[in-house]
């Protein structure tokens, strides 16, 4: 019985130190690292599954392995990111001791700076999802505080005709600044549509199985 009596012993006292005040930015630093990597993986896995099937040439084993290795990359830096930016935070507002605006934003500064600053698709991806939410939230901001006027009519429609016009006009002439991925997807959506042989690659295949295979 010194089994179950050790766990409970165990149990207890671990869950007696999460109970206590003067722990909690500590451990709060710590569930965020781990909040950061479960979520990252929950994100990224489906996403690479999806791409990888869809566009990437290989056998499965490579196929797995470029799965594998984009969840873990995109868990690892989300987890160290929220590590890094909710240590900052904590320890500003210690050393200050009260918390201020400009410690959410230097500590995040300071987090994608060593996170996010290396150059790769994974980060590139992530980055540009977070620039188009900028974008919107800082245009709801202006209007909130009256630094731009309240637009008379729904602006959607004008944006979503020059994100549209703007995307496809660099994908048909200048491809090479766009992303890869992106690149994949428009080359699958608007090039491959254009070439056909029979009934086979116009409606049960993208290309001609021979094609595809090499």
């Amino acid at each position: 019985m010194a089994g179950p009596d050790l766990i409970k012993t165990f149990l207890y006292t671990v869950n007696s130190l999460l109970q206590q005040e003067k722990y909690k930015a500590a451990l709060a630093v710590l569930k965020g690292f781990r909040n950061g990597a479960v979520y990252g993986a929950k994100i990224r896995a489906p996403h690479a599954l999806v791409m990888t099937f869809l566009f990437r040439n290989g056998s499965l084993k490579d196929k797995l392995k470029a799965i594998l290795k984009a969840t873990y990359t995109h868990s690892r830096n989300l987890a160290c990111f929220v590590f890094t930016y909710k240590g900052l935070q904590a320890l500003q507002q210690r050393i200050q001791g009260k918390s201020l605006q400009s410690h959410s934003f230097l500590a995040a500064c300071v987090g994608g700076w060593l996170v996010f600053g290396d150059n790769n698709n994974i980060n590139s991806q992530i980055n540009m999802y977070l620039l188009s939410r900028i974008l919107f939230a800082l245009s709801r901001l202006a209007v909130e505080k009256g630094i731009i006027p309240q637009p008379k009519h729904d602006p959607f429609p004008l944006f979503a005709t020059l994100v549209w016009g703007i995307v496809l006009w660099l994908f048909e002439y200048y491809p090479h600044t766009l992303q890869p991925s992106l690149q994949s997807s428009m080359n699958y959506l608007y090039h491959d549509s254009n070439v056909w042989h029979d009934i086979s690659d116009f409606l049960v295949y993208n290309k001609p199985r021979t094609a595809a295979q090499t």
